[in-house]
């Protein structure tokens, strides 16, 4: 990228008279083109091919100015006019994403154009985002969220690109749309929209449509063969018109990385494509497509891991049933001839019954299958894909998460990041550098400009949750925050029982030495998701009363931020003390938000779960708070029994906090099925599924033993400057580094 040149088109900018969003894509429009001039250039050769559903990119500006090196210089070309850069914080994030599957995706992209590695993006460009949330009476409400209405000056829709995808009903164009994704190479981020008719638009107009009704599940399907066989058929079509027909040579050019189970279908459609229009014999079209794939597990959780039922896939694509049931007679052919039981081949085998298992598929011909954290990796290998581990063991191995320190440390966190400039010099070009900060911890000087620096985060922070939620937050207050998809599994009501036994304590004037503290939570449920809405009305509610009772109202408060997304994550990670990572052992991947907070000097205080472990293992279990049964023990209860009864029977607090589910109000029936899943369980599964009073007591002595250790401020802070030592594991560019060299075979380009 010619720096010299951007700069000065947008000195030659006019600002006067224009307003903030038309000003936003005048300059963000010339960092693009220059940007996806310099990223069409540079594609040749072998790359990597990242096919996600998700791509939570947030807001671009600041990050691709970043990554360009002009930031700085933008930001006093924009004073010079009288603009103000901080006023494009107002133009809404890119939500196309849920959690962490999306972001995760979006770190990937930025850490390989930062390390110079040929990676490349392909998903869906939704009309509307994840939506808009708003809280009404404590009520989640979805509104659409139309990312587009600032404008796209970052996208470049390719009309040449276009291409048809067939479905038995109709047949919809993917038009491509173009995102240059900068660093010290550019690559490109492909995002499809689906046009044609009406019903073709449906496809690409949201993301996750409720998949409650069997029309919302055949949208859904629509969705993932819609991206998969657009991303394919381009790939196909550029390796033809680069190499010919040489398809032996494709692997070699060629690595997909599925990004959980969603693109799978993906390798139907490849080997369709290669058999049906090519006529590549069929063994030699699975060999060459068990060369070129490779999947991420990110989920052991049953809902998750894609199903398709045959009379879907009938109903829509019959072509790749066609080919899905030659893949499954494939596979089982292979595994009677490796002289597997009838047992390890029903586990395996692509087909169960009706229904058409996605994770299977993608195990059996993925060329390595990757978990996203050790503990995680050691399960699917254990638990989840046991008779695939024994006879295909090369194939797995482990990628433990990363996220990128630009975004979440040096452009999120700027008063840290001077901070690290003077006492972990050259972390910026080197973030392994940051370690250097360890020999500093006990430096008197350090440990005060430490402080002073995430008080700085913190002021941020409170100014950003006054601004968007109207809410003043207690004042040199201890802030935890868990905030991350909503899901039962991550147990954030758990956090709001610990939050009721502290307010009871409280009360009974048991805590007279209490520091004020900050209870905060940002989440999304799913629109058809009963229990998560119920979770996140709970939480509003018990945020409410606490408010509203003036014995305690000054020393404990709860906050749950509406609308929460990247642009409001990158607050929150940078202002909070804690971070509340409290997922029932065993059932969290990775996570990434445990790693944002741990670069911005959060302690986390977590179970023995997902990345935790590692975070635990480099920085101390001392300066970290662990709490929690551990996965085995979760697993020889799932076994031999368990009784939340037992636990709730010894604890007081714990009953009268479970107790609030039938006293606050309930018109919708949230509180019932919450109470009734936590008592009586349900058909699928025994009372309280997720362990939360199993936990319950450790979680709330932890959360009392942060409280007393945060009063010797210096000591504390000792805990938090070793959290931000030992993050450099923790960043997506080491993760990318180790897919480039394990999986995607590619060469480093730096």
């Amino acid at each position: 990228m010619n720096r010299q040149r951007i700069l000065e088109k947008i000195r030659a900018v006019g600002a006067e008279g224009k307003g903030v969003v038309a000003l936003y894509n005048e300059i963000s429009a010339i960092v693009a083109e220059e940007a996806y001039t310099d990223a069409q250039a540079a594609r040749r050769g072998s790359c990597a091919c990242y096919l996600s559903v998700e791509f939570l990119v947030g807001r671009a500006f600041y990050n691709n100015l970043m990554e360009a090196g002009i930031l700085e210089d933008v930001q006093k070309i924009l004073a010079e006019k009288g603009a103000d850069i901080a006023d494009f914080e107002q133009i809404g994030d890119a939500a196309l994403g849920n959690g962490g599957l999306g972001r995760l995706a979006a770190c990937f992209l930025d850490s390989a154009a930062a390390e110079g590695l040929p990676l490349y993006g392909y998903g869906i460009r939704y009309k509307y985002g994840l939506f808009r949330q708003k809280f009404e009476d404590g009520y989640q409400t979805e509104y659409p969220d139309d990312w587009q209405r600032f404008g796209d000056p970052w996208s470049f829709r390719r009309e040449d690109e276009a291409r048809e995808i067939a479905f038995a009903d109709m047949t919809v164009r993917a038009v491509p749309y173009d995102m240059p994704v900068i660093g010290k190479r550019t690559n490109i981020l492909r995002l499809f929209q689906a046009e044609g008719s009406p019903a073709a638009e449906k496809i690409s107009e949201y993301l996750y449509p409720a998949d409650d009704t069997e029309e919302g599940k055949l949208l859904r399907l629509r969705q993932e063969y819609f991206f998969s066989a657009a991303a394919v058929g381009e790939l196909v079509e550029r390796f033809i018109v680069e190499h010919g027909e040489k398809f032996e040579l494709f692997p070699r050019y060629n690595s997909i990385q599925l990004n959980d189970t969603h693109p799978v279908l993906a390798v139907a459609e490849f080997v369709r494509v290669l058999t049906e229009e090519h006529r590549v014999p069929f063994p030699k079209a699975v060999a060459l497509a068990r060369q070129a794939f490779n999947y991420t597990n990110h989920t052991i959780l049953p809902e998750a891991l894609e199903c398709w039922p045959e009379k879907y896939l009938k109903k829509i694509l019959p072509h790749i049933l066609r080919v899905l049931k030659r893949l499954d007679s494939f596979a089982r052919r292979e595994f009677s001839s490796l002289g597997c039981t009838a047992e390890e081949a029903a586990q395996m085998a692509v087909k169960s019954g009706k229904t058409y298992r996605m994770a299977s598929l993608a195990v059996f011909i993925g060329r390595r299958v990757n978990g996203v954290a050790k503990l995680h990796s050691d399960i699917i290998r254990r638990d989840l894909f046991p008779a695939a581990a024994k006879y295909y063991p090369e194939k797995f191995c482990n990628q433990t998460n990363g996220v990128t320190q630009r975004r979440w440390l040096e452009l999120c966190d700027a008063p840290l990041a001077s901070f690290l400039d003077k006492w972990a010099r050259g972390w910026r070009q080197d973030f392994e550098k940051i370690s250097a900060l360890s020999k500093n911890i006990e430096d008197g000087s350090a440990i005060s400009e430490f402080i002073a620096a995430k008080e700085a985060g913190k002021r941020a922070l409170y100014e950003a949750v006054k601004k968007r939620d109207g809410a003043e937050l207690l004042p040199n207050a201890i802030v935890y925050a868990q905030i991350k998809r909503l899901h039962e599994y991550k147990r954030q009501l758990m956090t709001a029982f610990a939050v009721l036994e502290i307010y009871f304590q409280l009360k009974r004037g048991e805590l007279p030495d209490f520091a004020p503290s900050v209870f905060l939570f940002g989440a999304k449920s799913a629109p058809s998701y009963f229990r998560a809405k119920g979770i996140i009305k709970f939480i509003n509610d018990v945020a409410a009363m606490i408010a509203a009772d003036g014995e305690v109202n000054q020393k404990l408060q709860v906050v749950f931020v509406a609308d929460y997304g990247v642009s409001y994550a990158e607050k929150i990670v940078a202002g909070s003390d804690v971070s509340l990572q409290v997922s029932a052992a065993g059932l969290e991947a990775s996570g990434t938000g445990n790693m944002k907070f741990m670069m911005n000097g959060a302690v986390t205080c977590g179970t023995m779960d997902g990345a935790n472990i590692e975070i635990f293992e480099r920085a101390g279990r001392e300066n970290n708070y662990v709490f929690g049964a551990e996965a085995d023990e979760l697993e020889r209860l799932r076994r031999e029994g368990y009784s939340p009864a037992a636990y709730l029977a010894q604890d007081e607090d714990a009953r009268r906090a479970l107790e609030m589910l039938q006293t606050f109000p309930d018109e919708r029936g949230y509180y019932k099925e919450l109470y009734d899943s936590l008592t009586v369980g349900a058909s699928w599964h025994k009372p309280d599924h997720y362990f939360i009073f199993r936990d319950l007591g450790e979680y709330v002595r932890a959360l009392l033993q942060i409280n007393r250790d945060y009063q010797d401020r210096r000591a504390f802070a000792e805990k938090q400057m070793k959290n931000v030592a030992s993050s450099a594991y923790f960043s997506s560019d080491r993760t990318v580094r180790g897919y480039a060299a394990e999986i995607w075979g590619l060469c480093d380009e730096k």
